[in-house]
């Protein structure tokens, strides 16, 4: 109990040379709005979000078209502490939007995932070259279907 009590405990301390009650009410609305403050960033999601959460960040967003993989964009994304939320437009496609204040990191974060896309483009499936090599071998020792049936003596 004694515990819970101080958790919720708040010090304020005041300097005035005359301590009057317009002062001391001064000093409890900045410290309400420096509570509330604290608590509204602590509620602010952060991360991919639904694009409701983030128009209710109170804060300028911008919308980028994205073609592809939204979850590969969702990793690099992570790396780069960006606020963002997909809007499905059709298939495989979709409105990114993201906070106006974080054009620089979504910037960079656009870069490395061109990247990792190209990359992945350049290099086949790894599927496609078991497969490539199963054929290939196939072709070179062809599998001779012989059927032997072991004769079973009973020995009695």
């Amino acid at each position: 109990m004694q515990e819970d009590i101080e958790r919720r405990t708040i010090a304020i301390t005041l300097t005035a040379s005359k301590l009057t009650a317009r002062t001391l009410a001064k000093a409890l609305a900045a410290t309400g709005r420096k509570i509330r403050k604290t608590r509204h960033a602590a509620l602010t999601p952060q991360g991919r979000q639904s694009v409701k959460k983030l128009m209710n960040h109170r804060v300028n967003t911008d919308v980028m078209p994205l073609n592809g993989d939204t979850y590969a964009f969702d990793r690099i994304a992570r790396k780069y502490n960006v606020d963002y939320a997909f809007h499905k437009v059709g298939p495989k496609k979709y409105q990114l939007f993201f906070k106006a204040g974080q054009a620089g990191a979504i910037t960079e974060c656009f870069a490395a995932y061109t990247k990792r896309m190209m990359k992945k483009e350049q290099r086949p499936s790894l599927l496609k070259l078991l497969n490539q090599a199963k054929e290939a071998i196939t072709r070179r020792y062809p599998r001779e279907h012989e059927h032997k049936r072991a004769k079973v003596h009973d020995e009695r």
